[in-house]
């Protein structure tokens, strides 16, 4: 059951699993992180001062992330990476049991120096979908790892990291609209994706099967090209659900984590 995200979320949303998803018994949660800041004085005063919700909806504190990981870890919850999670639905097996997939969302400075240590100690694969184009730059509150700290990430983590495109230039609104979601702009979108890609295999030696939707979801148009994409084994939506062997992965559920979101998710896994 997926509930269809309107692109940016600009008032209060119920970012909780919806109560039919709850009672899914099989099946892997994908879980959808932005910016894990350290837990300062600055920061907390600025998350009572702002009425932004993107602050509120995609920040989740150092500590919360610790303590999410380690929940993941006591409750013995099978974290497995997007890779698996393919091989897994390839097979045309029923899911047996309850998975998480981890994966983050334009690859914030605060996920090469906060998330990634706590998930290389836990021995946790994760997903990092990057804006190709745009690293190293301060954008929309965020501070954008460079391709230098990502490839110093990559080192560090090794294996259990697995880069996902997240368009090259095309993450920003036009009028509240996603603006690869305009018409207009939907041949520089098929540009963009190509450029996303070529410059991900200039950096790291290898192309992604994995796109993410900024702002989370697309036209019919935009999905159509993507299903064309032969590389391309997972989209990423923002469509908040639980993936099971009857899903298709080129529209994947996700559940953003943030303070609303958390109990349903630690509910469902436990």
């Amino acid at each position: 059951m997926y509930k269809k995200v309107t692109f940016e979320r600009g008032i209060h949303e119920n970012f909780a699993l919806a109560s039919a998803d709850q009672q899914i018994k099989n099946g892997i949660m994908v879980l959808c992180y932005h910016r894990i800041l350290n837990d300062t004085a600055a920061v907390s005063t600025m998350e009572h001062l702002t009425p932004n919700n993107q602050l509120h909806a995609y920040n989740v504190n150092l500590s919360e992330f610790k303590q999410q990981m380690t929940f993941l870890q006591r409750h013995h919850v099978r974290v497995i990476s997007t890779a698996q999670m393919v091989t897994m639905l390839k097979k045309h097996r029923t899911v047996h049991g309850k998975y998480a997939v981890i994966t983050f969302d334009d690859v914030d400075r605060t996920l090469t120096e906060n998330a990634a240590p706590v998930l290389k100690r836990h021995g946790y694969p994760f997903t990092a979908s990057i804006i190709t184009g745009t690293t190293g730059r301060y954008i929309g509150g965020e501070q954008l790892a460079s391709w230098p700290e990502v490839l110093r990430m990559k080192r560090q983590v090794g294996d259990l990291l697995t880069l996902g495109v997240h368009t090259n230039n095309m993450h920003y609104l036009v009028k509240g609209t996603p603006v690869f979601n305009l018409r207009k702009h939907y041949l520089a979108f098929k540009q963009d994706y190509a450029t996303s890609q070529r410059v991900l295999k200039a950096k790291t030696g290898q192309t992604s099967p994995i796109f993410t939707y900024p702002y989370g979801s697309g036209t019919s148009q935009v999905e159509n090209f993507l299903l064309t994409q032969r590389r391309l084994q997972v989209i990423y939506t923002l469509n908040n659900g639980i993936v099971t062997s009857r899903s298709n992965l080129k529209l994947t559920p996700r559940m953003i984590v943030n303070r609303d979101s958390w109990g349903s998710i630690a509910k469902w896994l436990e």
